[in-house]
């Protein structure tokens, strides 16, 4: 007797609110992992206050744009990354506020570069924590 074969799932829509919904819940919980305070979540997304404030009370309506799912993506990978190279939660989560010797930081934290505010600050961590893992994803 061969086994039915089940029906594909279909492929998830990342231009429907339901997506940014589950990438903004993530995106919450990262938060909460680095302690960030709001206006590190405003500059990290690229958003204002009153958007940011919208989404926390679950207002997502709408997909959310390019830009700031180009963010995210930079997030969750710095994220993920950290969480391969410090096994312990709560060191991959304490790093990115520590002090970095690394050129990239002079001496500064991953959290003060990625603050910097463009995209490429934190494509910039994203890619030296790829290189400390030995290569990209």
């Amino acid at each position: 007797m061969s086994a039915v074969p089940k029906p594909a799932t279909p492929p998830v829509d990342l231009g429907s609110a339901a997506a940014a919904q589950a990438a903004l819940r993530t995106f919450w919980r990262l938060a909460d992992a680095w302690k960030l305070g709001v206006s590190e979540q405003t500059t990290l997304l690229g958003v204002g206050r009153t958007t940011l404030y919208h989404w926390k009370q679950g207002k997502v309506t709408a997909p959310l744009d390019r830009h700031v799912l180009e963010r995210l993506s930079y997030l969750f990978a710095i994220y993920a990354a950290l969480q391969i190279l410090l096994p312990a939660g709560d060191q991959a989560d304490a790093w990115v506020r520590k002090s970095n010797a690394a050129p990239l930081f002079g001496g500064r934290s991953a959290l003060a570069r990625m603050l910097g505010g463009q995209v490429a600050d934190l494509y910039v961590v994203r890619d030296y924590l790829d290189a400390q893992r030995g290569g990209k994803a």
